[in-house]
Order: C-alpha cells, then structure tokens, then sequence
C-alpha cells in the first residue's frame, strides 16, 4: 500500500508550467529519487511537498492517508535538508541538532536521550560541543540531517544536499544516507541531477523532464531499458539513432522494430576489421577518432560513416593500444539494441 501520494501535480508561474499534472506513489520505507536537470521541476515538486510551494487547484498531497495538501509547513511533519546546510554558525553540534526539539517545547531530559541517539547514528559523538566552523564540509551535512531526523519525520526529503561537496566525500556520504536511511526505515525523496548518485542509493527512480515523469523504475530498469530518448540520453552516456541515420550506414542487419535506438557503449565491442559477427551480432565498419581515459574505463569515439559511436572498454585490454586513426569493427549484440521513443 502506498505510504505518499501525489496526485495531479502542477505549478505555473505566469505563463510558465513547471510542474504538468504529475502522479506519483511511494512505498512506506522507500528510498526514491527525482532525478533530471536543472529545470526540469525536481525541487519544485519536493518543495510542494514541504509546503514551501504551494500547486495549482486540483492537485493533492497525501502521506499515510492524511491529506496534507493545504497544512503549514510545521504541521505536515516532514523533515528537510537543504543544499545548503543552513547550520547555525553559533551554536554547538549539540545545540543545532536539538533546536528542533527545544521549538517544540521538549525538555533537556528529553531531548538528551534523542540527541546522543542522533551524534551516534551520524558518527559524531565526541564532537558535539564543536562548532560548524570546526567540521568538514561532510560533517557539517551529517549534522543538518541529524537536525531532520531527530524529530522523526513521517517523510524525509533531501534537495540535493551533496552538490556542494567534493567528488570523493559525495560518495562516501551518500552511502553513510542511505544506511541510515535503511535503519532506521525513513520513507525519503531524494533531489539529484547526478545519475550515479540516483543509481546507487535509489530503490526507485522516477526521470523528470519538463515538468512530467518520463520513466518510473529500479535503478536496473532505468539503466538497462529507458522507455525514451531522452531518458537514454541522461542515463549512462548511451548512443541513440534514428532508424534514418542508420539506414544509410553499411550495417549488416537492423532491428526489424523502431524508429529510435539506443545502445550502450560498454555492450559493443572494438574488434579488427577482419573479424566476423557472429549470428547474435550487428557489424558496422569505422575509425577511431578520439580516445578519453576516464579511470578505469577507456572511451573510444568511433566514426561510422561520419556518425559518432561511443564505446567503453575497461582498461588493461589489448585493444586499449588502439590510436586515433585506426579502422576497426564494431559488433553490437542484437539484443542490446533498445528501441526507445522519440522525445519532443
């Protein structure tokens, strides 16, 4: 049974609709991410959320049955952590974590017990009487979620709250989340616009583009079968042709079915010229034009004709020797060619 239901969502500032008649549902306990680019209405729709935005006639917020639409922000029992930490620059660990509680009215007896439990669950205990000028940029997001999470909120919401961080200290507190999320059984909307964030910590993803839900599903799903060129096209650097561009290419064999494909890089392989297909496979002819080393992972560029083919290859293979300039075969398995919607 649903835990959060959305229902016809949608938000126009003037003559601009941000949000169009969006739906959707969440599972009590369920990690789901809203992920697509700046624009696209993510933070919009967790803001309506918060009650910091309010939606246009017709639409409804419900959490655990209550209908939540028209309440205050304080009343609908949400918690939120913004990109920016919003800490209090004066106040100890300690301090910012139970503001919340002193608000509502709790005593210290009973808010010490709740925050010891919050300084352990974040692995901050020892730190408490430091100041966010004394933490890392890392430590300082632990304890605005703590600030959240201490109050038990019915539903947490996080609005991007890792892009002000550095590549490495984003990974590694992304994973500390979703642990503590998972413990402690917090229904949460996550905002990102970075796919590997929403890949890794997500049970499910709903894409967003132009105000609508393009594509609901695990992170597998959306990964390996997106229902549109545009999710295809965010997701994992897939390529993605029209069945026009490719009929004028020297393939041996097509899909039978599809007007838009896409591919991706990591699923074809950089053989010899002379090399042939098997049965399974989709042959195409071209040059390598450029070569990325990204880690662990080589990019070729390959010119098919003139159109470009992205493809990936782990590094340590012999093929990765290959330079600019080299003719090569690219044989692509016929079941990893997706067909996918034309998007507008």
């Amino acid at each position: 049974m649903s835990f959060v239901e959305l229902r016809n969502i949608s938000k126009t500032y003037g003559k601009n609709r941000v949000l169009d008649r969006v739906s959707l549902t969440i599972n009590e306990g369920e990690f789901i991410t809203l992920l697509g680019p700046s624009g696209c209405g993510k933070s919009t729709l967790l803001r309506a959320v918060a009650g910091l935005n309010d939606i246009d006639e017709g639409g409804s917020i419900l959490v655990g049955g209550r209908d939540i639409t028209q309440l205050p922000p304080k009343k609908r029992n949400v918690g939120m952590v913004f990109q920016s930490y919003a800490l209090f620059p004066n106040m100890t660990v300690y301090d910012n974590i139970a503001f919340g509680l002193k608000m509502d009215g709790l005593s210290k007896a009973e808010i010490r017990p709740l925050v010891e439990e919050m300084l352990g669950i974040i692995d901050l205990k020892g730190k408490e009487k430091r100041y966010p000028n004394q933490l890392s940029g890392g430590q300082q997001q632990r304890v605005a979620l703590a600030r959240s999470l201490v109050k038990r909120p019915t539903v947490l919401l996080l609005d991007e709250p890792l892009s002000a961080l550095d590549a490495k200290i984003r990974r590694s507190l992304r994973n500390e989340i979703r642990a503590i999320q998972q413990k402690l059984n917090m229904t949460t909307i996550f905002v990102t616009h970075d796919q590997e964030e929403a890949l890794t910590v997500s049970d499910r993803i709903f894409v967003m583009n132009h105000g609508i839900v393009e594509q609901v599903g695990s992170p597998n799903e959306i990964y390996t079968s997106p229902a549109s060129e545009y999710v295809a096209r965010f997701i994992g650097n897939y390529n993605v042709w029209s069945r026009e561009q490719l009929e004028g290419l020297p393939l041996r064999g097509l899909p039978d079915q599809g007007d838009m494909f896409a591919v991706r890089p990591e699923a074809i392989r950089i053989e010899r010229p002379d090399v042939e297909p098997s049965g399974d496979e989709i042959a195409a002819d071209g040059t390598i034009s450029m070569v990325s080393i990204l880690g662990n992972v080589l990019r070729f560029e390959v010119l098919v004709s003139g159109l470009p083919v992205t493809v990936d290859v782990l590094s340590g293979q012999s093929i990765e020797h290959l330079p600019s300039g080299t003719a090569v075969r690219l044989l692509i398995p016929r079941k990893e060619w997706k067909s996918v919607q034309k998007s507008s």
